[in-house]
């Protein structure tokens, strides 16, 4: 079934808040609907697997990963209706009009990642994303600190908050990042 218009929706928050489930919650709704479905993630995020979407919580669905935005057109099939970006902010800035290409031809396009970085700053392509957006849902995890809502990602390096000047970049899990409210998230200048 073909889109009388296209659009963007983005989902973003914090590591833990869902963004992953509500991306698949909403292809899996495209899909019952008789929609063609494609989902796209950047390469480097490796840590559940390779072809796959996966949240926290386990639920997955099949995913392509390309390195670079410039390489999604390539594999986009002529019938999709449907195309999903999950962790957009670890794709370059050409997501940005990648994106309103597609939604331009009539294309739905759903965007999933993190608003801000584990400085509480903005993520790469995310806000520009969002700006763009007809719909934008900003989810909430719990604060691992005092259980309030928590809108931030908290790095951690050896059980304490990473440094405003480490590296922005590192894909991990639990393992490395909490959930925090804006009273408990620590950003160490030094």
């Amino acid at each position: 079934m073909k889109h009388h218009t296209g659009s963007i929706e983005v989902v973003c928050g914090s590591m833990f808040s869902g963004k992953t489930d509500e991306l698949i919650r909403r292809l899996v709704r495209a899909t019952i609907a008789k929609q063609k479905v494609q989902v796209f993630k950047p390469s480097v995020d490796i840590r559940y697997a390779v072809e796959k979407v996966t949240s926290h919580t386990g639920a997955n669905y099949d995913a392509i990963p390309v390195e670079k935005s410039e390489n999604i057109e390539g594999h986009l099939d002529k019938d999709t209706t449907v195309i999903a970006f999950d962790e957009s902010q670890f794709f370059d800035s050409g997501i940005v009009k990648i994106s309103q290409n597609f939604a331009d031809r009539g294309i739905r396009v759903i965007v999933a990642g993190l608003d801000m970085d584990f400085r509480g700053e903005p993520f790469g392509p995310m806000p520009n994303l969002m700006s763009r957006a007809e719909k934008v849902d900003k989810l909430h995890a719990i604060c691992m600190t005092c259980g309030d809502e928590a809108s931030r990602t908290q790095r951690l390096i050896n059980g304490k908050p990473a440094r405003y000047d480490d590296p922005v970049v590192i894909v991990g899990a639990s393992e490395l990042y909490e959930a925090r409210c804006r009273k408990h998230h620590e950003v160490p200048l030094n």
